[in-house]
């Protein structure tokens, strides 16, 4: 296996019938393959299935697959794309929802996905705090700011699913693609939870590439046909 599955597809249109084989990476079906013209060995990365890739808009390119932290280089206005996509939505993704209400619930146990409660009079300078340090222990962040039945509200973490931590522990600071606060009620406050991104979130890890929940990753996917429609138009 080279990291690649292969495919042939319908395609609808002017050549109705006509099918086309597309390649993604495997165990990523979502994750489309296209070879990089410029360099016949390098690959461009893409959640859209058009060919020829508009590169903008793509997760980034690779000179190996599967990709690794070594052979990726990151598209820097895909990750723009995506933290404004969060900053929209990530407060009505159901595994969100569920965090918050299991905070509220729990008041400050740990979140099993990558959510841990912060309480909010830290709020933007310390809720990086634990994660910033390494791989952080949920109760000790806790028991810092606020303290288990403390029947505030806080901020859970919205992380990446390719390697969901331990019981008791939050995602890596690489993992975790930003915040969002919720009241003692485990509803978001404000418009969008007051989503702040973490700015420490890479694209491909050792762990994997990119892994977002179906929800998030079918509303990023609708953001990218709605700009290349755009920049095809224009």
């Amino acid at each position: 296996m080279n990291g690649i599955f292969h495919f042939s597809r319908q395609t609808s249109g002017p050549k109705r019938g006509y099918f086309r084989s597309l390649s993604t990476l495997v165990n990523h079906p979502h994750i489309y393959v296209f070879p990089k013209k410029s360099h016949s060995e390098d690959s461009i990365l893409s959640l859209l299935p058009t060919e020829p890739p508009l590169t903008e808009l793509a997760i980034g390119s690779t000179s190996k697959l599967p990709p690794s932290p070594d052979s990726f280089e990151e598209n820097p206005k895909f990750l723009e794309i995506l933290q404004l996509v969060l900053e929209e939505h990530a407060h009505e993704d159901p595994e969100s929802i569920s965090q918050a209400q299991v905070m509220a619930s729990t008041s400050g146990a740990n979140l099993g996905s990558g959510g841990v409660f912060f309480a909010p009079r830290h709020k933007r300078a310390s809720k990086f705090g634990a994660a910033a340090a390494g791989r952080g222990d949920s109760s000790k962040g806790v028991s810092g700011q606020g303290g288990a039945g403390s029947g505030r509200g806080g901020w859970i973490h919205v992380s990446d699913a390719r390697r969901p931590p331990e019981f008791g522990r939050i995602a890596w600071p690489e993992d975790i693609f930003g915040s969002l606060e919720a009241d003692s009620n485990g509803d978001f406050v404000g418009r969008n939870g007051n989503y702040q991104s973490s700015g420490t979130y890479r694209i491909v890890t050792r762990d994997g590439i990119l892994g977002l929940s179906p929800f998030l990753r079918e509303k990023l996917a609708d953001e990218l046909r709605k700009q290349e429609r755009l920049a095809r138009m224009s």
